[in-house]
Formats: C-alpha cells, structure tokens, sequence
C-alpha cells in the first residue's frame, strides 16, 4: 500500500501567497480609486442640490444673499445639511458643503465641496459649482481651477 501525502508543500504556499499578493497590489489601488469617485459623485449630486436650494432661497427672498446658517453670506447653507444625507450619517461624512461666495449685488454665488480631511476623498480637490451653471474640480488639489478644470469629470 502507497501512502497518500496530505497538504501543501511550503513551495506550492509560497507561490499562493505571491499570486495574492500580487493580485492585491493591482486590486487595492483600484478599489481605492472606486471609493474617491462614489464619494466625489455624491459630493456633485449634493452641490445640485444645494443649487436648487439656492435658488428656492432666492425665489422667495429675491437675492441669494444672507442664505448661509445665520443670515450670512458664506458658510454652511441654511436650508441645507453640510454633508450627505443622501448617503450616510454625518460622522462619516467625506466632503464639506459650503457657500463660497455670494456677490455683493446678491446676483450670483459659488458653491464648493471640499475634501474632508482623514477621508479617502482627502487630497481629491474641491468641487466647484457656479450660480451661472459652470462646474469646475480642482483635480490636482493646488489650490486654483484652471482652464481644463472646468468639468467634474477631467
């Protein structure tokens, strides 16, 4: 009778254990790539919707200004969360919602979603929205929009 060799040996683990590895050093970076884009399109679907906020708030008070928390001009929207309700709870939220600016005639704003730090969308640059409909993400994270800048999906 011939003895039957049960298990592994430690050349065939080792080869499993590289393959892994190697397939997890591809996967990862994808993955984390997948999860900043699901964050960065619920950041894009919450600036629409505080746009529309927006301009409920102007159609009732017939200028955009004072729409911030406080009667203010800049800052968290008034009549909105600054976070996604749409997608989590607050703790977890990965962009912060604010009302940059609101021109001094009170005609035209800007809107930004900016990266919450400690997130996987930290370093992703800050989403803009215009009050005349232009978009623009800072993609690079330097600080300023340029030309080719002025899209949410560069």
């Amino acid at each position: 009778m011939s003895k039957l060799r049960a298990g592994f040996s430690l050349t065939e683990l080792l080869i499993t254990i590289a393959i892994m590895g190697i397939l997890v050093s591809v996967g990862y970076p994808a993955y984390t790539s997948y999860i900043a884009s699901a964050a960065r399109a619920s950041a894009q679907s919450d600036l629409m919707a505080v746009a529309a906020g927006m301009e409920r708030f102007k159609a009732s008070n017939f200028t955009y200004s004072g729409a911030a928390q406080g009667g203010g001009d800049t800052g968290s929207p008034a009549f909105f969360n600054d976070w996604s309700p749409s997608s989590e709870p607050e703790v977890n939220k990965k962009y912060e919602l604010d009302i940059a600016s609101v021109s001094a005639s009170g005609t035209s704003y800007v809107l930004t979603a900016t990266p919450v730090t400690g997130t996987a969308s930290a370093g992703d640059g800050t989403l803009y929205y215009y009050s005349d409909g232009r978009k623009a993400w800072d993609s690079n994270a330097n600080g300023s929009i340029s030309s080719s800048e002025y899209c949410w999906v560069c």
